[in-house]
């Protein structure tokens, strides 16, 4: 009995030895798209902020964001995840349904941290049978960039929708000292993609539903064609892309263009490579105090509109040494996050935007972090606090094809066979009618698999 007794006890004191162990891990590992060396020092700043905090080391890893979904894939295989991977939205929901992603981790960090202090758009878009996938990090939403001071001086609305485009085009199109629009059009071009699926979002229509490929309405669809006919109308003759887009904006003569926020440095002229044209120094803030922004867009079908959004999450994966990534995370997001929106402020906006005792503690503190390359300053120092109100706000309503409807995959194959843009293009060009097009479009789309 008392041999069977000490078996026991031996048993229990080495599964409490074990467990300690487990619990006392003192490295983990965190695989990192953010792979550029000033990149790379921000986030291991932040890594040695939370070893003196919580002992634990963190081996930032840098993986090539074109690997990383192989390179997971295989160390899923082997059973040798990384901790933590910093993601992008794509394999959110993949991942979390093969099994990669510890989703039930992932949901206790963002409600110890207060779900209500994230970005809706941002924990929606993680959404995996009502758990998160991935902790929301940061993202950026696409905007709507125009001449501000010209919308005033002639009482026009904000382009916030298509009739308020529309209306403006009225106004401002006069080539070729202004042209109205600067419209993609530029088949093989992303960036033509990207915009396109900013705009069918505006007006509600997605070429996916919940089981796989949904014809595009032809009426909302005839819409966003009639839409975009115009702005490319207004736009100048060529094959256009952002290259040209920053070029006519800078030297003022566009009101309207679209783009990512990573023109805000430029606008302000804090970087040589791409500056401002619109006076003679290329390093006047000019151009920035007369632009304005919009980031939720509406067409006439969808009047609550839509903003085109990228985020980026922390995957806890199955992997993990569960508690001691949790503590990592936590850290990135709450007393650390600053840090880690300072890896590039100007594309990573605050999905969390404060805390629950401070609403905007990591808006405002975002809002002071230097942008720039060649000058630095805050973002806030150079435009409006109604501008980085905005800029910030497009996270809460970001949307993307696919996400909602868990089609994202298909959704991306679809994007990236550039067949919407071929046929957009054809009718802009005049060589098919709208229902021609919608037809056209919802044949190819239709054979994607």
């Amino acid at each position: 009995m008392s041999r069977h007794i000490s078996t026991k006890l031996l048993m229990s004191t080495a599964l409490t030895v074990c467990l300690t162990a487990a619990a006392q891990a003192d490295t983990i590992r965190f695989w990192t798209t953010e792979e550029q060396p000033e990149r790379l020092a921000k986030q291991q700043e932040m890594a040695e902020q939370f070893k003196a905090s919580n002992g634990v080391t963190v081996e930032v890893i840098p993986v090539s964001e074109s690997d990383l979904g192989t390179r997971a894939t295989a160390a899923f295989a082997a059973g040798d995840l990384p901790d933590v991977i910093y993601h992008t939205l794509q394999y959110a929901l993949p991942w979390a349904e093969a099994g990669i992603l510890d989703t039930e981790a992932a949901t206790e960090i963002v409600q110890e941290l207060g779900e209500k202090t994230f970005a809706p758009g941002a924990v929606a878009m993680a959404d995996f049978n009502g758990e998160t996938a991935s902790v929301p990090v940061d993202g950026w939403t696409q905007m709507v960039v125009y001449r501000k001071d010209l919308f005033e001086a002639n009482g026009l609305e904000a382009p916030n929708s298509f009739d308020n485009v529309l209306a403006a085009l009225e106004k401002l199109h006069n080539p070729p000292e202004m042209y109205g629009f600067v419209a993609a059009t530029k088949v093989d071009e992303n960036f033509m993609s990207q915009v396109l699926e900013h705009v069918f979002l505006a007006n509600g229509v997605s070429p996916v539903g919940p089981d796989g490929f949904q014809p595009l309405d032809e009426a909302a669809t005839t819409e966003v064609l009639n839409f975009y006919k115009a702005i490319s109308k207004a736009s100048p003759p060529g094959e256009l892309y952002w290259k040209q887009s920053r070029e006519l904006y800078f030297a003022g003569q566009a009101a309207m263009i679209i783009w990512s926020p990573f023109i805000l440095d430029e606008l302000a002229g804090l970087r040589d490579s791409a500056p401002p044209t619109i006076n003679d120094d290329p390093t006047s803030g000019e151009l920035a105090s007369l632009t304005g922004i919009v980031t939720n867009f509406s067409g006439p079908s969808n009047p609550d509109g839509a903003a085109w959004g990228d985020v980026r999450y922390f995957g806890i994966t199955s992997d993990a040494d569960t508690d001691a990534a949790m503590d990592f995370v936590k850290f990135a997001m709450d007393d650390g996050y600053t840090q880690t929106l300072s890896i590039a402020p100007e594309g990573k906006f605050p999905v969390r935007r404060g805390t629950l005792e401070n609403a905007s503690a990591f808006s405002d503190a975002w809002s002071k972090l230097p942008v720039g390359v060649d000058r630095k300053a805050p973002l806030g120092d150079l435009y409006e606090q109604a501008m980085i109100d905005e800029i910030v706000g497009g996270l809460d309503v970001a949307k993307r094809w696919g996400v909602t409807e868990g089609q994202l995959s298909l959704a991306s194959k679809m994007i990236n066979s550039q067949a919407i843009n071929r046929v957009v293009r054809q009718y802009i060009d005049d060589e098919i009618d709208a229902a021609a097009a919608v037809a056209a479009m919802n044949d190819e789309l239709s054979k994607i698999q």
